[in-house]
This record gives structure tokens, C-alpha cells and sequence, in this order.
């Protein structure tokens, strides 16, 4: 078994691996880079393998860093199976449609300000690129082994990070693979912990918070109620820009807990991402997923999902309205790093208000709007136009779908004889640290992955 590592090796997003066993290739995961408008540019390049050779893809969950590439490797000539938990395969439906609207539709921006002469911008693929990407994928359960190839078995089990999110274990050549995909931490609402992992040859694990450690999330929780009564008594708008998988469902989820205890009721509540309404509708799909504490949210308290003060904008217009409103909306919006989508039109016209607060619950790539401003930043550029920065910002570190350093080690300590561990999906500050404190205290190989490192099992 030969392991090659293409992506999310030196940086969280772009998740890329080739394994090579049993006479195949196959690749885990094929993820979108994002960030920087530079770094999105490298989504353009080309594989450092031929498309066309690879025998099978599994994919490890449905965030667009780990999926956002699969219509590109379909349109460059892969044309086998692509194996995902049932679940993540509902939302690569919606995830990848999304991503191909917007590839066209800045394509078509593009191309109505080039100038005479400069060549057409092409999107990085189509919808028609995703229906035919999907006619490939073949849905499996959770904790059943499957041959996927001769001489080649994966196993899906549950990584607790967002629906359908699964650790990847593979069989082949006597040799058992494991890659963490993302890992949730314990107590993760709505879902089941990440399933411990009995042992391993090889292990492929994430490090997205490898060197910090998390809020208390019973501490996270009264902190977002806090941030609540402010933003009510300033008299002010709540901006949360959140992912359209996991982050957002969980946010409606505490806001259903905590019902009574934040008089959520006086608010006006808006999932303004139609993307993220679809999948609130896969999450309806398969509560056989979910776990006890919300199997008892669901039959006690308002229905997470339903409301009595929650509309799901799916128009433009509808969105647009949204910014009419002067104080007591919640707006939660994509995109989850503020680099797109219609959380940015939301900060057009409540940025520059003191009394607004912006709430961020998840990972802020480096170079996004999102970074920026958690950094403090007094200006950010948006559609091509600065804008001044004079809202409060809260970052809620206990609510992310990541564990932290202590869940990343406790996971991995599990494994029977502590075996060679290769980090990925981190920043190399965070897999730096993570790889120093395994290494003390297992006494494990610990390598940290780069872009065309080779590894022999």
C-alpha cells in the first residue's frame, strides 16, 4: 500500500489523498481550496495524477473542502464509483450544485467586464458537470464493510462533525488505512460522537485545532445567550455568517434548547441561504442519525427546524428585505468564512453600526473576510468596495465542528498500538504542536504531510 498526498497537507482546506493497493488507485476525498483569491486561483491547476487512471473515489463528508473538486475530476476524465455515507450523499447534491451556480454565475461577471480581445472565463465546472458526477456516487451505511474493488474494503464510521461525516477505514494488501476525514468533539449537538477506531497501520488524521484548545461548551452556550440579550438591548442586528451544513442546523438547534431561557421568541429569525434550507430538509430525512439529547429537543421543545420565528428566504428579494429591518433580526448566512454568498450583503448594510453583532462560529480561513475581521479589522473590501468595520464581533470557539488538541489526542490514543500517524488538514503551527504532544506522549512516528510526499506501508 502506497499513500500519495495531494491536498490539505500544509493548509486545512483542499483534501486530496492517493492510495495506491491491491493493483488500484484510489483517492480520498477531492476537495475545494478556499481562501484567498490567490489560493482559489490553484483550483484551476491541474491534478498531480491522471483523472482518468483512478479506479474509485470515497469521500469522507459533504463540506465543499473535501467534495468541491469531484464534478473537476468527473469533467477531466474519472469515471468510476464514488463511495459516501448515504447521508453525505444527499448533501453532495446540494453542496455541489450550489458551488456549481456560483462558478457560473462569476464566470458570467467575468465575462460582461473583459475586455475586447481577452479570452472567455469558463466556470470551474457546471451543473451539468454535477448531474453527471452524481450518477456515479453509491451511498453506504455506517459500520458495514464493503469490497469497493477486488481485494479492496472501506468501512464508514461515524466522525461526530456533520452529518453523514465519516472516518474512512480501508482494507487492502493485509494493511488497514485509516483517515480521520474531520472529527467532531464529544457532545456535538444533533449528532453522535466520532465511533473510536480499534487499530490501525496507518493513520491519516486532521489537525485543523491542533494547537488550542476549545471554550467550555456549556460556558459557549451561555456566552451566545449573552451575546443575544447585547444585541437586543443595543438595539442592534445579529449577523452569524455560517456554513450551510452542520453549523447552521446546529445554531436553530440552541436556539429550540434555549428557548425560554433567551426569549428567542422576540426575535425575527432568518436562514437566509437556500442552500442551507435544502439541507435542512436531508437532516428531516435521517434522524436515524441523531443522537438522544436531540431526539428529546425534537419531542419537547419548539421544532428546531420549524420556528415560530423562523423564515427561510429562499429569494433574492426576499433576502434583500431582510436589510430593512433596524434591530432584533438574527441573520444567519453563508458563506461560513464571509468570502461569498449573502452574508456579505448583510454586512453592506450593517457593518458600519455599532450596535450590530457578528457572530462567528466557525473556522476563518487565512485571507478571507471572515479572518479579517475576526482579526480586527477596521476596513474590508466587498464587491469591490471598502467598507468600514465598526460592529462588535464575537467569536465562539466552543461551537466548532472540530475537535480540539485533547479530542485530536484522546482519539488517536484509542487506537491499539499507538501506530504511524500522518497529519493532515492543519496549518502547520496547529500539526507542529499536535505532532510534539503525541509524539511525548505515545512515543508515535508522527510526519507531517506535504504536497507530493510518498509514503510506503
Amino acid at each position: 500500500m502506497r499513500v500519495h498526498f495531494h491536498g490539505a497537507a500544509g493548509e486545512v482546506t483542499g483534501s486530496l489523498h492517493e492510495v495506491e493497493a491491491a493493483g488500484h488507485r484510489i483517492l480520498l476525498d477531492c476537495g475545494m481550496i478556499q481562501g484567498s483569491p490567490e489560493a482559489e486561483l490553484r483550483n484551476l491547476d491541474a491534478f498531480a495524477f491522471d483523472a482518468a487512471t483512478l479506479d474509485a473515489l470515497v469521500i469522507s463528508h459533504a463540506h465543499i473542502d473535501h467534495i468541491g473538486r469531484v464534478p473537476l475530476l468527473v469533467k477531466r476524465g474519472f469515471r468510476g464509483p464514488i463511495f459516501a455515507q448515504a447521508a453525505t450523499a444527499d448533501l453532495m447534491r446540494i453542496m455541489l450544485l450550489d458551488s456549481a451556480s456560483i462558478a457560473e454565475s462569476e464566470a458570467e461577471r467575468g465575462n460582461r467586464r473583459r475586455a475586447h480581445g481577452e479570452p472567455e472565463l469558463l466556470p470551474l465546472y457546471t451543473r451539468e458537470d454535477v448531474e453527471a458526477t452524481m450518477q456515479r456516487v453509491q451511498p453506504l451505511p455506517y459500520d458495514t464493510r464493503r469490497e469497493i474493488l477486488s481485494g479492496v474494503t472501506v468501512q464508514f464510521r461515524e466522525a461526530g462533525h456533520i452529518l453523514g461525516s465519516s472516518v474512512v477505514e480501508l482494507f487492502a494488501d493485509g494493511r488497514k488505512l485509516v483517515f480521520s476525514g474531520d472529527l467532531g468533539p464529544k457532545g456535538t449537538p444533533i449528532l453522535r460522537d466520532p465511533a473510536p477506531i480499534d487499530s490501525a497501520d496507518l493513520v491519516l488524521m486532521e489537525s485543523t485545532y491542533g494547537d488550542r484548545l476549545h471554550k467550555d461548551r456549556a460556558e459557549t452556550i451561555l456566552e451566545l445567550g449573552r451575546i443575544l440579550d447585547a444585541a437586543w438591548n443595543d438595539g442592534g442586528n445579529v449577523l452569524i455568517p455560517a456554513f450551510a451544513v452542520g453549523r447552521s442546523q446546529e445554531l436553530l438547534y440552541w436556539f429550540a434548547k434555549y428557548w425560554d431561557e433567551w426569549n428567542v421568541g422576540r426575535f425575527k429569525i432568518f436562514l437566509d441561504s437556500p442552500m442551507a434550507s435544502k439541507v435542512v430538509g436531508v437532516y428531516d430525512r435521517h434522524v436515524e442519525l441523531f443522537d438522544e439529547d436531540a431526539l428529546r429537543v425534537w419531542k419537547h421543545k419548539p421544532d428546531p427546524f420549524h420556528l415560530p420565528n423562523l423564515q427561510l428566504t429562499e429569494s433574492a428579494q426576499d433576502s434583500m428585505a431582510i436589510n430593512q429591518i433596524e434591530r432584533g433580526a438574527i441573520v444567519i448566512a453563508g458563506s461560513g468564512m464571509a468570502n461569498a454568498g449573502r452574508i456579505l450583503h448583510h454586512f453592506k448594510h450593517n457593518l458600519g453600526k455599532p450596535q450590530t453583532h457578528v457572530v462567528f462560529v466557525g473556522y476563518q480561513a487565512e485571507g478571507t473576510i471572515g479572518r479579517r475581521l475576526v482579526e480586527g479589522a477596521k476596513w474590508v473590501r466587498i464587491h469591490g468596495r471598502d467598507t468600514r468595520a465598526e460592529a462588535q464581533r464575537h467569536t465562539i470557539g466552543g461551537l466548532s465542528a472540530h475537535t480540539d488538541q485533547n479530542g485530536l489526542i484522546e482519539w488517536y490514543g484509542r487506537i491499539e498500538g499507538h501506530p504511524p500517524l500522518v497529519l493532515v488538514h492543519g496549518e502547520d503551527k496547529a500539526r507542529e504542536a499536535l505532532a510534539g504532544e503525541i509524539g511525548e506522549r505515545f512515543g508515535t512516528k508522527v510526519a507531517l504531510a506535504r504536497p507530493g510526499m510518498m509514503l510506503d506501508l
